[in-house]
């Protein structure tokens, strides 16, 4: 399909900013209260549920009006193309194989077998709703307003590379208030040191290549993209994970996604979308 139709990107990611935005610096203005009960978490969590959603109704907002556009969406919502295997195979289980072989290298460092050990709880809380929903949900919302509309608006106007990072740009952004949200992930890994702060922001360059690469490889599949987005969080939770690994995955994959660039230069720096 021509992309031209995606044409107002400024507006959509400035209210899928804005309004997140809005409500999360709220959530973690009520989390920092000294004293927390039931409401206060239903709160917090109906306040982060409701930013997650404002992109995917952004999206929707601006594509529903179009009928050539509410056609491409559900196209690729509910069509099952084929799928060449090896592509179908990496989203599954890129995200699985770079944390075991980052955990495998982490014990050249010292870190500790047990790594290998699957977790019995998550890493981090989400208030009133299951972790491993959560851990579902999230990504599910934002691949329908990152892949329906806010990765096409700027593929109409740039290669593959550069909205990748823009896009990635955007992410590390998108998620700041998250951070100051007491017991959720963000604010977890804030804690930790900022070393792992800034590996956090960086991981998300390589791991939108790769997603991107994937998502235009299968003729722009959304359910792609909320495949390999899943399988980034769960499989980066399911293991007693040393946030060194995930330094090192992060490596891994920038490693990787340089070799698939490099590899493939015409399909992520051309501007046309064939």
């Amino acid at each position: 399909m021509n992309l031209s139709k995606y044409r107002r990107p400024i507006l959509f990611y400035f209210l899928s900013t804005v309004i997140p935005w809005f409500f999360w610096f709220i959530a973690a203005y009520i989390s920092r209260k000294p004293l927390q009960d039931a409401v206060i978490e239903f709160w917090i969590s109906a306040l982060g549920l409701l930013g997650l959603v404002a992109p995917v109704l952004t999206a929707f907002l601006m594509m529903y009006k179009d009928p050539v556009l509410r056609s491409d969406l559900t196209s690729r919502l509910i069509r099952f193309p084929k799928i060449k295997p090896l592509y179908f195979f990496i989203t599954c289980f890129l995200m699985l194989g770079s944390i075991l072989l980052a955990q495998a290298l982490s014990l050249i460092l010292g870190h500790s077998i047990e790594q290998f050990s699957l977790a019995k709880s998550a890493s981090f809380s989400s208030g009133v709703f299951p972790t491993w929903f959560i851990l579902i949900l999230a990504p599910f919302l934002e691949e329908l307003a990152w892949h329906s509309y806010g990765t096409d608006c700027l593929r109409a106007r740039f290669s593959l590379f550069s909205t990748s990072l823009i896009f990635g740009l955007f992410w590390v952004i998108w998620h700041i208030p998250l951070g100051f949200i007491r017991g959720y992930y963000h604010s977890n890994v804030v804690a930790a040191g900022w070393i792992y702060s800034l590996n956090f922001a960086l991981s998300l360059f390589p791991f939108v290549i790769l997603m991107n690469w994937l998502y235009y490889k299968t003729d722009r599949n959304i359910l792609v993209a909320v495949i390999f987005h899943i399988t980034a969080g769960v499989f980066n939770e399911v293991f007693l994970t040393h946030p060194d690994s995930k330094v090192i995955q992060t490596i891994l994959l920038l490693v990787l996604s340089v070799f698939i660039v490099m590899n493939d230069r015409s399909f992520f720096f051309k501007k046309e979308l064939s």
